[in-house]
């Protein structure tokens, strides 16, 4: 096991204690007033609005930007492993960052209370660090030599990893068809794993990070599935309550997030 230094291994628990922190807060207090939970009266400690495209930027760059300029920092950044590691979470970040927040469709005139872009940035950048940091540096990585690509925990990770990849891609891609030229209101997705639950992109995204951790077989990786899961797990829970509250005709089967179960 990894001897950390104090500033690395405090950083993490502070997330892992923090993720028990976000679950009862999100779980128990007022929903994040964005996209369908916003309101046209936001409690004044929301902050002012900011355009919904460009608040989705600012939190996600730094998960992009800030995690390869921590990663390229590293002694080892250019070994093969660490490289790959770099592709899978880029591939998930890159796209989240700079090409979702312009392809998504949002109301005109839609903005996003700016305490949230702000929260995301700063721990979206402590998520980034924990994970860079891991892959690259000598100090704290787990040596991830070009042995590691025929470990198990890699090839089973990174299976995960896609199959999460290509539902929350999928997923996304069949909301956003929902609305058509001229559309703003929200509908009943249909098909595919909406037959099955509400939320299958915040599957798909979980099964990510799972994978991701697997794959990394990480201290850092188990910790973001931990501030995943508290993060989206209450949000998944609120949209199918809402939309269970909005659509008479929804249907009674359809869990939250996982199939059969929740």
């Amino acid at each position: 096991m990894n001897t950390f230094p104090a500033w690395y291994s405090l950083l993490l628990w502070s997330f892992a204690i923090a993720s028990v922190g976000v679950f009862l807060t999100l779980m128990l207090g007022p929903k994040a007033a964005y996209g369908r939970h916003d309101t046209a009266t936001r409690a004044w400690w929301w902050g002012p609005g900011v355009p919904t495209r460009w608040a989705w930027l600012v939190m996600e760059a730094p998960s992009a930007l800030g995690f390869a300029a921590i990663f390229f920092y590293g002694a080892r950044a250019f070994d093969v492993a660490p490289l790959l590691l770099l592709l899978m979470w880029q591939a998930h970040y890159f796209h989240r960052s700079f090409i979702y927040p312009f392809k998504r469709k949002v109301r005109p005139g839609d903005t996003t209370p700016l305490l949230i872009p702000l929260m995301a940035l700063i721990t979206n950048f402590g998520i980034s660090l924990l994970n860079a940091a891991a892959l690259s540096w000598p100090q704290i990585g787990h040596s991830y030599t070009i042995d590691w690509l025929t470990d198990p925990r890699f090839i089973i990770g990174v299976m995960i990893f896609v199959l999460g990849y290509h539902i929350n891609r999928k997923a996304d891609a069949m909301l956003a068809a929902l609305r058509k030229p001229g559309q703003t209101g929200y509908q009943i997705p249909r098909g595919w794993l909406y037959e099955k639950i509400s939320c299958p992109n915040y599957l798909g995204e979980f099964l990510i990070w799972i994978g991701w951790a697997i794959a990394t077989w990480s201290w850092a990786g188990a910790v973001f599935v931990l501030w995943t899961l508290a993060n989206l797990l209450p949000r998944a829970l609120a949209n199918h309550h809402w939309y269970q509250k909005t659509f008479t005709d929804y249907p009674a089967q359809r869990k939250a997030v996982i199939p059969g179960m929740l």
